[in-house]
């Protein structure tokens, strides 16, 4: 007999994940049912459904259309939203990614049905509780019933935090399923000539967290960087709308007047992995690119003081930089100088964390 398995998405990271999961299940039809759920939590074109076409996704079998919001209205949306279709479905299992807001929000009210909920990405933690991906993280995992692992660590704080081990699973990294899924076709990509970039001679820069991009003072230290920067070798920064609102919310796009700045539309998931894959280094505020890179071996210097991936810092190739633009610059001298630390590849990130999951699924539903 067929388990019922919903999955339950909402933005850009999640795509990247639920990608290699859904493909799985649906090869294993005859075990499986899949029903996709999409909270619309990204509503841009290129936030969203350019990722599905990239990833080969199919259309969502349900589109709840919650749209933004301050985190407690988006988080509202959902739960009330997505109540209402998990009501009808009453599936075996519901599949959540990460730590975003419809993440949490479907956590909550799985609880409140008594429908079990299996939480990919669990036990990461920043210990940062300023950030909102923080609690969402936290309150997942604590009503979560299955906790798909990425990494050690996310074991030892899931068991530090009292879960049942019989419930922890180590699994690997699925992001770098669907990176390796998609290392051939970066070939077809033209994102590089069509900015007339060259291979290992430009930077790639990404920022949208509100402790970056809200602080006006924080913002321009690290745009006089890069402009500085720009002066050396291309600057390509895909802008996320709210970065490119409070850039012009303080006025500050004289800061990226170089002919060697390009401020850029967000892009898909194949051109913006062809533009890490080619890249000299990235800087960037975000959590998945902290394990691309380090697929990669691409020199990553996170503007985060915490991270919630540490062995991508232990063995791979990102460094914390915090706020600090000095220690920023000082890492990007030494990698312009030949002398940044090798990387090397944490366990189980091999490709196969969707077939982990899923075949413990089989076993465990």
């Amino acid at each position: 007999m067929q388990k019922h398995v919903v999955l339950v998405v909402g933005a850009r990271p999640n795509f990247m994940k639920a990608a290699p999961l859904l493909h799985v299940l649906q090869n294993q039809s005859e075990k499986f049912k899949t029903t996709l759920i999409h909270t619309g939590q990204h509503y841009d074109y290129n936030l969203s459904q350019q990722f599905f076409e990239d990833l080969k996704i199919r259309k969502a079998d349900l589109h709840l259309g919650v749209g933004s919001g301050s985190h407690a209205q988006q988080t509202a949306d959902v739960m009330v939203a997505l109540e209402k279709e998990l009501i009808a479905l009453l599936p075996d299992v519901v599949i959540v990614f990460g730590d975003i807001n419809s993440t949490l929000a479907t956590a909550i009210v799985t609880s409140k049905l008594g429908i079990k909920l299996a939480h990919v990405e669990a036990g990461l933690r920043s210990f940062d509780n300023s950030m909102p991906e923080e609690i969402n993280r936290i309150v997942t995992d604590r009503l979560a019933h299955f906790h798909f692992v990425t990494e050690q660590v996310g074991v030892d704080n899931l068991l530090q935090e009292g879960t049942a081990k019989e419930h922890i699973v180590l699994v690997g990294n699925i992001m770098i399923d669907s990176l390796r899924k998609n290392l051939p076709k970066l070939a077809g990509s033209t994102i590089l000539a069509k900015h007339s970039l060259d291979e290992k001679n430009y930077v790639v820069v990404t920022m949208h967290r509100p402790s970056n991009v809200d602080n006006k003072k924080r913002l321009t230290k690290f745009l006089t960087l890069l402009n500085d920067l720009s002066k050396k070798l291309a600057v390509v920064f895909p802008c996320h709308p709210r970065t490119l609102k409070m850039i012009e919310k303080f006025e500050l796009q004289l800061l990226m007047s170089s002919d060697s700045f390009h401020l850029i539309e967000p892009l898909g998931y194949i051109d913006f992995l062809a533009l890490l894959a080619n890249s000299k280094f990235v800087i960037s505020d975000s959590g998945g690119i902290q394990g691309d890179t380090t697929y990669l071996q691409v020199p990553c210097l996170t503007i985060r003081s915490t991270t919630e991936q540490p062995e991508t810092i232990s063995i791979g190739s990102n460094t914390l930089c915090g706020e600090d633009t000095d220690f920023l610059q000082e890492k990007i001298d030494e990698i312009l100088s030949g002398n940044y630390k090798k990387s090397g590849l944490p366990n189980l990130w091999d490709g196969a964390a969707a077939e982990r999951i899923v075949s413990y699924l089989a076993d465990n539903l």
